[in-house]
């Protein structure tokens, strides 16, 4: 599971969605970016269906998961 305390895109609060990692100033589940990636859609789809969220936040999602798995794989 990644830590998504360093990441300036997302954030949390307990009192929203349940505690769920959203993108920052939306109720959006960071989760649905990775679940509509893993159906097929493009970032350009996601962007598209969910017009709240700006492309850097999910490219700085991106980039910091990428890290996240990078230091998980490593020796």
């Amino acid at each position: 599971m990644t830590n998504w305390e360093s990441c300036k895109a997302v954030e949390r609060h307990a009192d929203r969605l349940s505690g769920a990692w959203v993108f920052q100033g939306t109720r959006i589940p960071v989760s649905a970016l990775f679940e509509n990636l893993r159906d097929g859609a493009t970032v350009e789809q996601f962007l598209e269906w969910f017009p709240g969220v700006e492309r850097w936040k999910v490219e700085a999602a991106l980039e910091h998961e990428v890290k996240a798995l990078t230091v998980t794989v490593q020796p």
